[in-house]
Formats: C-alpha cells, structure tokens, sequence
C-alpha cells in the first residue's frame, strides 16, 4: 500500500461524524430518555429509572420522534447512536 493510499485511510477511519442538527435539538431530558432506550430498557423500566410516569415517558417519546423526525424506536435509536459516539 502506497503512503498516499494509507493516509486517505487514516484519515477516513480518523473522521468522527458531526452529531446532526436534530440530536442537538433535544433537551438534557430527552437525551437521557433517548440513552435508556437506546440501552433497551421498556418504557416503564425508563419511568421508573426517570421518576416520571408512564405518560411523561410517552410525552418525550413523541417530542424526540417529532425533533428527529423518525416514526419508530429503532429509527430514534439508530440515528441518535451514529452520531453520539
């Protein structure tokens, strides 16, 4: 491998990706509920680790689902993991 080639793939896997507009977007609250679900846990596990209820989780659930614009827990998950690394 030339030591041109080898610098374009420092370089690459050197990168960090920028988080996205929307992940930044969310408050202190939202990230830490996305983090849990993130980690797997239930939407009462999270209640409960949270102090909140049952309906404040699905109140954030909605608003993070809104501020990065997916339909899905997976999709939530999947974006806010590629770029909170």
């Amino acid at each position: 491998m030339s030591m041109h080639i080898a610098r374009k793939v420092v370089d690459f896997f050197g990168e960090r990706p920028q988080p996205a507009p929307e992940v930044e977007s969310l408050s202190k609250r939202e990230h830490e509920l996305l983090t849990l679900l993130a980690q797997g846990f239930l939407y009462k596990e999270i209640a409960d680790r949270m102090a909140i209820s049952l309906n404040t989780v699905r109140t954030y659930i909605q608003r993070i689902y809104e501020k990065l614009h997916v339909q899905s827990r997976t999709e939530a998950t999947a974006k806010f993991l590629r770029t909170d690394l």
